[in-house]
């Protein structure tokens, strides 16, 4: 079965490397001084300290292969610059019943981070204004009922 793509901005892919370089070059070393420390304690059978070392190993090199997959699986996402909503743009949404403004990221879901304004494009919101163009409007349809948002302007 072949591996699911993952979109990442430039940017989100170079996080993505530069925290598994960390996992891979300070977090196992510190694991493996843990590791290290609770075998010199002695009998490995009633030993926490080295049980507790050997999960967090486990939980590492688990974590540390979900980044090599999904570094490997990614796609790049260049500028969204275009008269387009499109994956990379930055994109200015008016909420029409409240007359407000607010300005997002379309990302990928691995990079999404609603905090920093960055929405996935599988997202409600994200999904709905893909391909659209300045001026339209969007309905979304959201747990508390549908929003309307109109295309203020669209950034690269």
């Amino acid at each position: 079965m072949a591996e699911k793509r993952v979109m990442l901005t430039e940017d989100g892919y170079n996080k993505l490397v530069e925290k598994l370089n960390y996992l891979k070059s300070v977090r196992r070393i510190e694991i493996a001084e843990r590791l290290k420390a609770a075998i010199a304690l002695g009998d490995l059978s009633e030993n926490s300290e080295y049980d507790d070392a050997k999960n967090e190993q486990a939980f590492l090199e688990g974590e540390i292969m979900d980044l090599e997959a999904k570094i490997r699986n990614s796609d790049i996402i260049k500028s969204g610059a275009g008269d387009v909503v499109q994956m990379g743009s930055k994109v200015t949404l008016k909420d029409l019943e409240f007359d407000e403004e607010e300005t997002y990221m379309i990302v990928g879901s691995t990079e999404a981070d609603p905090d920093e304004f960055k929405i996935s494009n599988e997202s409600p919101v994200g999904a709905a204004v893909l391909g659209q163009k300045v001026g339209s409007v969007v309905e979304v349809h959201a747990p508390a009922g549908i929003i309307k948002y109109q295309i203020m302007k669209i950034e690269g």
